[in-house]
């Protein structure tokens, strides 16, 4: 029985080897800052959980590039001055807005919105994978209603995609 047991232990734990091996992603980015050999796209989903539904939801994309660096400062001990980018230099007004249900409608939640949410954000990852992006990261987060008097929160989803130039 021991030797079974040890057997697929060391199954187990030689198939998660290889699979973790298979699985793991190699980012190579080239060091050339001004050909870099990649470009990065976020799609983030905004998804309302306020209650009775009066909150939005969309899928948010940004159609304008923007270079970090041009809003970016540098702080030292010696040069200690604020970075003075200003918001309007930085805002973007050439997107892609997605309209999505809100998880709650006066009822309560509602599963066919999130159902029907799953269903667009699955068509806009599928095109995006068509269009020859490799999705490489997703990360999510929750401001959710802390109260009587709250009644506010969102559900916010992060992916992001990387393509070869």
């Amino acid at each position: 029985m021991k030797k079974h047991l040890l057997l697929l232990l060391a199954i187990a734990l030689a198939s998660l080897m290889n699979a973790q091996n298979a699985v793991e992603p190699t980012l190579e980015i080239k060091d050339d800052k001004t050909n870099p050999s990649y470009e990065i796209k976020v799609i983030t989903s905004v998804e309302s959980i306020v209650p009775s539904g009066l909150g939005r939801s969309r899928i948010i994309s940004s159609n304008t590039e923007r270079d970090y660096r041009e809003y970016t400062s540098s702080q030292t001990e010696d040069d200690n001055r604020r970075n003075k980018s200003k918001r309007n230099e930085i805002r973007v007004k050439n997107f892609e807005e997605t309209k999505l249900l809100n998880f709650y409608n006066l009822g309560g939640i509602r599963f066919q919105n999130i159902a029907a949410n799953d269903a667009v954000i699955s068509s806009k990852l599928t095109t995006m994978l068509s269009d020859g992006w490799d999705l490489v990261f997703v990360t999510s987060a929750v401001e959710s209603d802390s109260g009587d008097k709250d009644g506010k929160g969102i559900f916010i989803t992060r992916y992001i995609f990387k393509r070869s130039k």
